[in-house]
C-alpha cells in the first residue's frame, strides 16, 4: 500500500510540473514545451551515460585488487601501478588514435577520421565527448585484463608499451568491426550479422587473448613453482 501511494505521489509530482510549464508558455508554447523536454531527455541521457562509465571505470581498483591477491606481496606497488598507469596512457592513446580507428567514417576495415576528436564541438553540446568517455573505460579494461596474465613477469615499461598498442590499435580495430555502427562508422563484421552482448567479445575476449598472447611470450613464473611443480 505504501509503495502504490508512493509511486501516485510521484506521477502526480511529474503531471503537476507538465502542467506548470504548460501554463507559463500558452497553449501555443506546445513547441517550446517540447523542446524543453528534448534538452531535458539530452542532459538525462549525458549523466545516465557518464554514471555507467564511472562504474565501469571502478573496474581498475578492482582487477589491481585481484591481480595483488594472486602475487606476492612484494609486487603489490608494481601491480597498483600498472593498473593506474595503463588506463593513464591507454587513455591518450584511445584518444588521440583509438577512437578515430573505431568510431570514425570507416574505409571497410577501420574508422579513418574523428582523431584527436576532429569535428566534434568543443563545448560538448554534442554527443560526442560523453560517448568518448563511455568507450574510453572500455578501452581502459581491455588493456588491464592483460595486466593479471603478466604479473611479475614484465618490466614496467615493457606493459607501458604493450598497453600502448592495444588501446591505439589493436581494440579499436576488432571494435570498430563489431561496434563501428555506434557513430560514423559501420563494421564489416557487424554487417555480417554479428552480435556482441554487453562487450563480451569485444572487451573481455580481445583483452583475454591478448592476455594469452602475453602469458605465452613471456613463460611461466620463475622462482612461483618448484621441481615437482
Amino acid at each position: 500500500m505504501k509503495k502504490l501511494i508512493i509511486k501516485h505521489k510521484y506521477k502526480l509530482i511529474i503531471t503537476l510540473f507538465l502542467l506548470t510549464i504548460t501554463s507559463i508558455y500558452g497553449g501555443s508554447g506546445e513547441q517550446e514545451v517540447s523542446k524543453l523536454a528534448e534538452t531535458l531527455q539530452h542532459n538525462i541521457n549525458i549523466v545516465w551515460t557518464a554514471i555507467a562509465a564511472f562504474l565501469v571505470f571502478f573496474m581498475q581498483a578492482g582487477f589491481a585488487m585481484v591481480e595483488s591477491g594472486f602475487t606476492r606481496a612484494k609486487n603489490t606497488v608494481n601491480i597498483v601501478m600498472k593498473n593506474l598507469m595503463d588506463f593513464s596512457i591507454g587513455t591518450l592513446s584511445f584518444f588521440i588514435l583509438g577512437f578515430g580507428l573505431m568510431f570514425g567514417e570507416t574505409n571497410g576495415l577501420f574508422g579513418t577520421s574523428r582523431f584527436l576528436m576532429l569535428g566534434s564541438d568543443v563545448m560538448g553540446a554534442d554527443w560526442d565527448w560523453t560517448f568518448l568517455i563511455f568507450q574510453t573505460v572500455f578501452a581502459g579494461t581491455a588493456a588491464t585484463i592483460v595486466s593479471g596474465s603478466m604479473a611479475e613477469r614484465t618490466k614496467f615499461t615493457g606493459y607501458l608499451a604493450y598497453s600502448v598498442f592495444i588501446c591505439a590499435l589493436i581494440y579499436p580495430i576488432f571494435g570498430s568491426w563489431a561496434w563501428g555502427s555506434l557513430l560514423d562508422g559501420s563494421g564489416w563484421l557487424e554487417n555480417l550479422g554479428f552480435n556482441d552482448f554487453a562487450g563480451s567479445t569485444v572487451v573481455h575476449s580481445i583483452g583475454g587473448w591478448l592476455a594469452l598472447a602475453g602469458a605465452i611470450v613471456l613463460g611461466p613464473r620463475i622462482g612461483k613453482y618448484g621441481p615437482d611443480g
